[in-house]
């Protein structure tokens, strides 16, 4: 999520990515597959990383923020071990399209487990959002690797793609 996050490396992919798309549209499978699979395995590392190094904290659900698809993050505070106090959505958080119909207002204010950086305490995750976490981050690897797929045979001309 860092990765397109930085206008350094947004702006040469946008651009690459809008040059491609009408000199050789395949390269925009390998392009979308290539983003994709690499965010899939940093989330990944990311969540085995703290769920074997992270600092276990109790924090309290302020609110749900949509974005722009409707889709609900929350909003967690928590207090460090060192006394600091982090008021942040989840650095990964996977929410479904349920969560557009459906209402938290009974879940706010409702005691949550945290497991938080201790380099970075601002990169926290939900710790009973782990099983989905993974299962998210498999299905995003998978998309990305059918992508990558696609592209390669299609640059190989094994499969013919018509634009």
């Amino acid at each position: 999520m860092e990765l397109l996050n930085k206008k350094e490396y947004s702006i040469p992919i946008f651009i690459l990515f809008v040059f491609f798309m009408f000199y050789k549209p395949v390269v925009c499978f390998l392009i979308l597959g290539s983003l994709t699979t690499l965010i899939g395995i940093k989330s990944w590392i990311f969540i085995v990383n703290i769920q074997k190094n992270g600092i276990k904290s109790i924090g309290k659900i302020l609110s749900y923020e949509s974005d722009e698809d409707g889709h609900k993050t929350p909003t967690i505070e928590f207090k460090t071990k060192k006394g600091n106090q982090i008021k942040k959505k989840p650095y990964y958080y996977a929410s479904t399209d349920l969560s557009k119909i459906k209402t938290y207002k009974n879940k706010i204010n409702e005691s949550v487990s945290v497991l938080y950086d201790k380099k970075n305490p601002e990169k926290f995750v939900i710790e009973t959002e782990r099983d989905f976490n993974y299962f998210s981050l498999i299905l995003i690897i998978l998309v990305g690797v059918v992508f990558l797929t696609v592209g390669t045979l299609s640059l190989l001309e094994i499969i013919q793609i018509i634009f």
